[in-house]
């Protein structure tokens, strides 16, 4: 078996122009762009170069914080460091594949590997991640609507009371079934840990939320956000949100709301010496019985927000 070098790359895209993070015949994605870079300044013989990420996001979401990592032989390890050597003093097969891709790319690209360094043993981008941290961008009737901004914020015409979003949200928190904000796929569990959900205004009166979960189900975020806008508005109480979860249903007293005003911001990780058994516990999908820490039976980049 050829030994093979893993890395890590951090990535942010605008994702507008993506029909999401995963390959797909036909249509353009993150994935598809970042490998088909890769194979460019690689050369086409040998494997595909296959990009494993810690968070599949869906059609129009972006990210500032995605996490991945590809695995390189010392044949390809070698063609990215040839060429003109690195002076910005970060690991110079790193420095150079960010450099490499990111030309390839262009000068003013929707996608972009922020950092690329060898990772840590053990260490896998879906599988040792403990969470997955989300914001979501509203600028309603209160609020400064940059033009600047629209690609990464949805419009609300009406006032939102944000003191009523954000005890929505927090009732919603810990370990629960959350069927009633997924979107539901056959053989997947609803069952996620909330760890922090909280809602704020910026200094243009935009208003944020901070969601983190240690992952999420399909259409989760942008479940959870619809209905503590319809909270906000007035037309659910505070108490409902947790009310509608328990019933474990889809419902209609609320709308997800769109992709645009998505990102996924940061994916976190344990130490360096957990990294191999955190993506092992990981693999093993416990379930919920086994405690607080469900990895049971969900697949954990089934998260397209």
């Amino acid at each position: 078996m050829t030994q093979t070098q893993r890395f890590r790359l951090d990535i942010a895209y605008d994702g507008t122009g993506f029909a999401g993070w995963a390959k797909q015949p036909g249509l353009r994605t993150v994935q598809g762009v970042l490998e088909d870079a890769i194979a460019t300044i690689l050369g086409q013989q040998g494997e595909k170069i296959l990009v494993a990420v810690a968070g599949r996001t869906d059609t129009g979401v972006h990210a500032t914080g995605q996490v991945a990592h590809l695995d390189l032989d010392a044949d390809r390890v070698e063609r990215v460091r040839r060429g003109r050597a690195t002076r910005d003093g970060l690991h110079p097969t790193g420095s150079a594949l960010r450099r490499k891709v990111n030309g390839v790319l262009g000068q003013y690209p929707d996608v972009v590997i922020t950092n690329a360094a060898p990772a840590a043993p053990g260490f896998d981008a879906r599988f040792s991640a403990v969470w997955r941290r989300y914001e979501y961008r509203i600028a309603d009737s209160l609020s400064f609507r940059s033009p600047l901004e629209r690609a990464q914020t949805t419009w609300h015409p009406a006032p939102l009371d944000v003191a009523r979003m954000d005890a929505a949200a927090t009732s919603l928190t810990g370990l629960r079934d959350f069927a009633t904000y997924c979107r539901p796929r056959e053989g997947r569990t609803t069952i996620r840990t909330l760890q922090r959900f909280s809602w704020r205004r910026d200094a243009h009166g935009v208003l944020v939320a901070d969601v983190r979960a240690d992952a999420f189900c399909h259409s989760m975020v942008r479940a959870l956000v619809g209905v503590c806008v319809a909270v906000g508005e007035g037309k659910l109480d505070v108490q409902d949100a947790e009310r509608l979860r328990a019933e474990l249903e889809r419902s209609n007293e609320f709308a997800v709301m769109p992709a645009r005003g998505l990102t996924l911001a940061e994916v976190g990780y344990p130490s360096d010496a957990l990294l191999g058994q955190r993506a092992e516990l990981t693999r093993q999908r416990r379930s919920l019985a086994d405690g607080p820490d469900p990895f049971a039976e969900f697949d954990p980049d089934d998260e397209a927000g």
